[in-house]
């Protein structure tokens, strides 16, 4: 079966930064950036970027773009006779599709928002702020304790990403991506500059982006390192192979280093923006900026509801994430559906209606959890979707980015001369011979750091 092939190389750019370019853009780095010092962290987030997360994501592409396969026969096709690095192939397929039983959930939760305040769900006249923002958080539980919801708004999410990908890479996953990374980076930028002119934006700026090493010392400069070396590495979603099969459709017109930080300057670029929406909005409404769940589900609509025309500009907020998550949703699908074809030689459309099924079924833990299975913990006393994402997040990610690591550049592997080879044939940014004993020693130091940190 031929190989497909990007349509272009802002289709490759936007797929891959796509796949990137997730929830925890939004919920997570801006409240994390706020708390350990603002501008200090940035700072210390986009070292780690360019030193740890870039060059493991070359890694990635460079195994993908070299087998033209998937993360199982990727391996193969480059490991040495007898060697069994393979097998990681199969840990890839695992946390891809684990990801998807709970991510596909919280995207359900984000389309229901989208549709709640694009339908007027979230217009409260003649009441007080007290009892507004009572209202805004039944309606978070409210949906969590209904099956039924939270089964539609994902089955649609999963019908709706195996439909997209059932046309193919440059029909279905390439072109609808292009117009919804498009959308996505105008209504950013819209919301962004919306916030900035709200009262009191500017105080929310500072405490945002200016340095502030008083408050990064409070937390601890370690806390610091280690929290923007975390953000760094996960940012990308690196480990699992969802980035790999990309680097097996693209061309070799260029460097994989160049393409890398470009996809990295993608992913914070829409990070960074994500905070300019959210601490204007929370400062000029002297409201807490928070974290989680909490920060998109509740504090932002109280705020969206107590502004002029909030109920447009919650929309705009919800179709910027509901794009942001089905952007990843469809990207990660493409992976399990080119494992399944690369493997067992199926056509398109059967593999994506046979995934299409599994993820139906086994996406019903995580809605179960909040409900008719909510006294069900796991890991640690962790719920269902926190014990998943522990899987995903504390184990199979540092853990195989730490493999690609080591396949790519040890004698053991595929071997580094090979690595670089195929990462600076085209035009662009090369790596350099003399970055070898730093790829080789400290940055598997640095994600083993990321690794046990995790499970501590």
């Amino acid at each position: 079966m031929k190989r497909e092939t990007f349509g272009s190389r802002l289709g490759f750019l936007l797929v891959s930064a796509g796949c990137a370019i997730g929830i925890g853009n939004v919920w997570k780095f801006p409240f994390i950036t706020g708390l350990y010092g603002g501008g200090v962290f940035v700072l210390f987030y986009l070292l780690f970027l360019i030193i740890m997360g870039a060059p493991v994501l070359t890694m990635e592409l460079a195994v993908g773009r070299a087998s033209r396969r998937s993360a199982v026969q990727g391996y193969q096709v480059l490991e040495k006779p007898g060697q069994k690095w393979h097998i990681h192939g199969w840990f890839c397929i695992i946390g891809c599709a684990l990801l998807m039983m709970y991510y596909t959930t919280v995207s359900g939760w984000i389309l229901s928002y989208f549709v709640k305040f694009l339908t007027g769900g979230f217009v409260y006249s003649g009441m007080d702020s007290a009892a507004v923002s009572e209202q805004v958080s039944g309606v978070f539980g409210s949906m969590l304790a209904s099956p039924a919801e939270m089964i539609l708004f994902m089955a649609i999410t999963v019908i709706g990403g195996f439909l997209v990908c059932s046309f193919g890479l440059q029909s279905g996953l390439e072109r609808v991506t292009k117009v919804m990374m498009i959308g996505l980076l105008a209504l950013i930028v819209i919301l962004a500059i919306h916030s900035l002119t709200l009262p009191g934006a500017a105080e929310g700026v500072r405490f945002y982006l200016l340095p502030d090493f008083g408050r990064a010392m409070e937390q601890g400069i370690f806390s610091v390192i280690t929290a923007a070396m975390n953000q760094a590495f996960f940012t990308l979603s690196l480990g699992i192979g969802s980035m790999e099969i990309f680097g097996s459709y693209m061309s070799k017109d260029q460097t994989l280093g160049g393409e890398a930080l470009r996809i990295c300057g993608l992913d914070t670029f829409v990070a960074l923006m994500a905070g300019l929406i959210i601490f204007p909005a929370c400062f000029s409404f002297n409201v807490q900026p928070d974290a989680g769940p909490s920060l998109i589900f509740i504090t932002l609509p109280n705020i969206f509801v107590g502004m002029a025309g909030g109920r447009i500009w919650g929309t705009l907020f919800f179709l910027f994430m509901t794009f942001a998550s089905f952007s990843t949703v469809i990207a990660v699908f493409e992976m399990l559906i080119a494992s399944l074809m690369d493997l067992l030689g199926w056509n398109r459309r059967k593999t994506s209606l046979i995934l299409c099924i599994f993820m139906l079924v086994a996406s019903l833990p995580c809605v179960f959890g909040y409900n008719i299975w909510s006294s069900l913990h796991l890991i640690g006393g962790r719920d269902v979707l926190d014990s998943e994402d522990f899987i995903v997040s504390n184990l199979l990610l540092p853990i195989g980015a730490l493999v690609y690591l080591l396949f790519c550049c040890t004698k053991w592997g595929w071997g580094f001369d090979k690595y670089l080879e195929e990462a600076n044939t085209g035009s662009g940014f090369k790596i350099s011979p003399a970055l070898r004993p730093f790829l080789q020693f400290v940055v598997p130091i640095l994600i083993l750091v990321i690794l046990i940190a995790g499970l501590v």
